[in-house]
Formats: C-alpha cells, sequence, structure tokens
C-alpha cells in the first residue's frame, strides 16, 4: 500500500484522540473504504473517519437486534446530537469521541451535516421494513445511506479550483454514491434475506421470476435469477459511469481515493457478473492484492484521464 510523509496539521491532545478512535473503527469495520481513504492527506483522511465512525454508529443501530422502537428512538437521539454538532455545543473534552472529532471536521471543512440527517432517515426507512416497488422507489432509499455519504465526502475533498462543470460535482458525488449501495444490495442478497429485508425492486423481482424470495443457496425454482443479476449490474454500470464524472473535478489525492473506493467496487460488480449465483452462496469480496492494486492505479490518475478523455469526446 502506498504512504505518504506529510506534516500532519496541528490539533489539540483531546481531537487527536478523538479522531484516532474513529480511524480505529474505521480500520477495524470498513476495508474497502479504510483501503480508499488512505490515499489522502492527513486533514481529510481524519475528517473521513470521522465520517465513516458516525455513519457506523447509525448503521450499527439500524442492523442491531433491539426492538423497532427503541432502534427509532436510538436514532432520534443520534440525530440530536448531530444537532448538537451543528451547532457547536459539542467541546473538545466531550466524552463522545466521535462527536469531537465530527465537531472539529465539520469545523475545518464544509462538511454538509444535513446529509447525516438523511442517513438517519434511510435507516428508519430499514427499521420500518420499507420494500420498494420501483427503481426510483428505491432511489429515495440509495440517496438516503449512500449518496448522501457522497455528498458529505465531497465536503472534505472539495474541487479544484477552476475545474470546469464543478457545480454539477454533488450531482456526480450523489449518483457514485447511489451505484455503490446497488453494489452493495447484489451483493448481501443473501444475507439482507436471512434478516428479512428486501432491496431489489418488486417490478424487477416479478419480471424475472424471483418474488418468492431469496433463502437459500440456489435461486427460486423457474427464476432467471442471472437474467435479474445481470440487468442490475447494468443499471450499477451506467451509475458509475455518470459518477465517475466528479474524477476530474477533485485534486489528485482525492480523486484517488474516491477511484481507489469506487474501483474496488466495480471489481466486486465484475465478479458478480461473471457468478451471479455466488452472491447466494456466500458474500463476494476482493483478495487484499487485488485492493491494493486499483488503490495503486486510482493513485496514478488512470481512471480520472480516462473519464477526462470520454467527455471531452462526448462534448466534441
Amino acid at each position: 500500500m502506498i504512504r505518504t510523509v506529510e506534516p500532519a496539521p496541528h490539533v489539540s491532545a483531546p481531537v487527536l484522540a478523538a479522531y484516532r478512535y474513529c480511524e480505529a473503527v474505521t480500520g477495524q469495520q470498513a476495508r474497502n473504504f479504510a483501503y480508499g481513504i488512505r490515499l489522502l492527506p492527513t486533514a481529510k483522511r481524519r475528517a473521513m473517519s470521522a465520517l465513516y465512525a458516525f455513519s457506523r454508529r447509525v448503521d450499527d443501530i439500524g442492523d442491531g437486534a433491539l426492538t423497532d422502537d427503541v432502534k427509532a428512538a436510538r436514532l432520534e437521539d443520534t440525530r440530536a446530537l448531530l444537532t448538537r454538532i451543528r451547532e457547536g455545543a459539542v467541546t473538545q473534552d466531550d466524552t463522545d469521541p466521535v462527536a469531537v472529532a465530527l465537531a472539529h471536521a465539520a469545523g475545518r471543512f464544509p462538511i454538509p451535516l444535513g446529509g447525516l440527517d438523511e442517513l438517519i432517515d434511510g435507516v428508519l426507512m430499514d427499521v420500518r421494513g420499507e420494500t420498494y416497488e420501483t427503481w426510483e422507489d428505491l432511489k429515495v432509499y440509495c440517496r438516503c445511506v449512500a449518496g448522501a455519504i457522497g455528498r458529505l465526502s465531497l465536503g472534505v475533498f472539495g474541487t479544484e479550483p477552476g475545474a470546469r462543470g464543478a457545480e454539477r460535482a454533488p450531482e456526480y458525488a450523489d449518483t457514485l454514491g447511489l451505484a455503490l449501495q446497488l453494489t452493495n444490495i447484489l451483493r448481501d442478497i443473501r444475507e439482507d434475506a436471512e434478516g428479512g429485508r428486501v432491496y431489489l425492486p418488486a417490478d424487477d423481482l416479478a419480471k424475472f421470476g424471483c418474488s418468492a424470495g431469496f433463502d437459500g443457496p440456489t435461486p427460486p425454482e423457474g427464476s432467471d435469477f442471472a437474467g435479474l443479476v445481470h440487468f442490475e449490474v447494468r443499471r450499477a454500470r451506467a451509475l458509475f459511469a455518470e459518477g465517475y464524472r466528479l474524477l476530474p473535478l477533485l485534486d489528485r489525492r482525492s480523486g484517488a481515493c474516491v477511484a481507489a473506493m469506487a474501483g474496488i467496487y466495480r471489481r466486486l460488480l465484475d465478479r458478480i457478473e461473471r457468478d451471479p449465483a455466488a452472491v447466494l452462496r456466500g458474500r463476494v469480496s476482493l483478495p487484499g492484492r487485488e485492493k491494493a492494486f486499483v488503490a495503486v492505479r486510482g493513485l496514478s490518475g488512470l481512471d480520472a484521464r480516462h473519464v477526462t478523455r470520454k467527455t471531452v469526446r462526448r462534448r466534441a
């Protein structure tokens, strides 16, 4: 893995300890995400870890074993904490390290903290057991739990001064988040089914004879499960193609971070496409050496240059 040496911006001891806690959470629980943010300068890497740690807390409430009413109450408590952070009411000696780190990051970068409210809204949709009839319905959920994360991350990354089309960066970040989330949904079909959750649109399930669900390691009898997966893979690829237009708008290291994270998910999508039934047998993943290769490719700027050339050809 490529590492860089740089002077770290000065932060107080309590804030530094809070960031270290968030980085530990990120390293332990978000391997794909951690690979990408290693490419960032220290201040941005810390801020992204704070965002992840807060988001992880929200997700863990939704995925936990508590009753739904307790989950909803805890999510609203987390929203109240977010309000305190937004109002500058969290001090450096607060006992919650995630709140301390996120408050510091929000003071350093123009992070649109409302995106974390959207994340809470999305997890509340999970708690309520919502299902989705159409892709348009599912997009609402995906924008809450993933598109919002893209826009929050953009607040840390920023855009290159004078970058043409920079006003569309939030749109591209949002779309890239949708691509990542749809890939997650495909990867986790079996795991989600075991937890009683179905994310793929009911219209799509019916079209490919999969309305019976996925309660075992084989596709539903008489279904075109491979056709369903390939249909969703094409949708995800179209989202990636649009979202990758964000890369030329970022500085080199921020672009490398995004390219690394998105590249890992695109390779997961490739694996799922080659063997659709694999997602019913277990979680599809990439070995560490392949993730490292993707990170090196991102740092080289190959993906950003490829997107730039395609954009120029379209304009021509």
